[in-house]
């Protein structure tokens, strides 16, 4: 900024090692940390001209590095999510084959049970990562097509509340709203929504799916729960990549961590907003 301008280099760095890149008279280039913020990495290259002066480049390197990082926790998230099922299934099926004569068949039919929901959960988990990898190329396409949401959010509320949660399903719309949107990716979003308030919610309270307008050209979609809520340190990290706030509790009942980051990057793509608010004890409202 401008109030830098005359002032001693040391005094507008104030970081030791930019000072000496600074200080030196011979070409070069260094990374140096904490130069604005303590989390900032920068590099400075210096380039020495006629006349005692010199350009000094300096080119923020923190959202490379941070992208570098978010890949390399993704691939160790994703890895030990793999892990886990397959290590679970290996084992059983080890039993079932070292103990094949002798193993009664009520035993042996509970071991293929688990064996079945370990493998669907396997199944479940490549099929988020490969939504999520397919909504993250198309983020910025903006969808083409006019459909109407109120008539797609009713049928995928319904099916994501099929069986018994039908009856607690309380769906409202104040009239037709006409998007232009992918009907593939609103359906999931609405699905994911649905299913972690049925998950999440008291088992007994309906849900709530409400469509209302807001202002002149958009429209709001709300899913309300009626649960044990979530803490307020936590509501800011639910988008991110298996985030779970009660890990045990998400992966016995099926969650893979991954469906409010897909909601979130179809969100995105359709230039809309999400917001999260929540009561521990009350519920929550997505």
């Amino acid at each position: 900024g401008g109030h830098i301008v005359g002032q001693d280099v040391r005094m507008a760095l104030r970081q030791p090692e930019a000072i000496r890149m600074l200080g030196r008279d011979v070409d070069g280039g260094a990374v140096v940390r904490g130069l604005a913020r303590r989390t900032d990495i920068w590099r400075i290259n210096r380039k020495t001209l006629p006349g005692e002066l010199a350009v000094i480049e300096f080119v923020n390197k923190t959202a490379e590095a941070d992208i570098a990082r978010a890949h390399t926790d993704f691939v160790a998230n994703a890895s030990h999510e793999l892990r886990t099922p397959l290590a679970s299934i290996i084992g059983y099926v080890e039993t079932l084959r070292e103990d094949v004569e002798s193993l009664e068949p009520n035993m042996a039919d509970k071991f293929l049970g688990t064996i079945q929901r370990e493998a669907k959960r396997l199944q479940d988990l490549v099929s988020d990562l490969m939504s999520l990898s397919r909504i993250e190329a198309e983020k910025h396409d903006l969808p083409s097509d006019t459909l109407d949401l109120t008539k797609l959010a009713e049928r995928a509320a319904s099916d994501a509340a099929n069986g018994e949660r039908s009856g607690l399903l309380d769906f409202e719309s104040t009239g037709a709203f006409p998007v232009r949107g992918d009907r593939q990716q609103l359906e999931q979003l609405v699905r994911n929504l649905v299913d972690n308030g049925f998950k999440y919610g008291a088992s007994d309270q309906p849900l709530a799916v409400r469509l209302h307008p807001q202002g002149e050209n958009r429209v709001r979609l709300t899913v309300t729960d009626r649960g044990e809520g979530i803490a307020a340190e936590h509501i800011p990290h639910l988008t991110r990549r298996f985030y779970r706030t009660d890990p045990g509790r998400s992966r016995a009942s099926g969650g893979t961590g991954l469906g409010l980051a897909i909601v979130k990057h179809i969100v995105e793509r359709h230039r809309g907003r999400l917001d999260i608010d929540s009561t521990p004890g009350e519920g929550t409202r997505v």
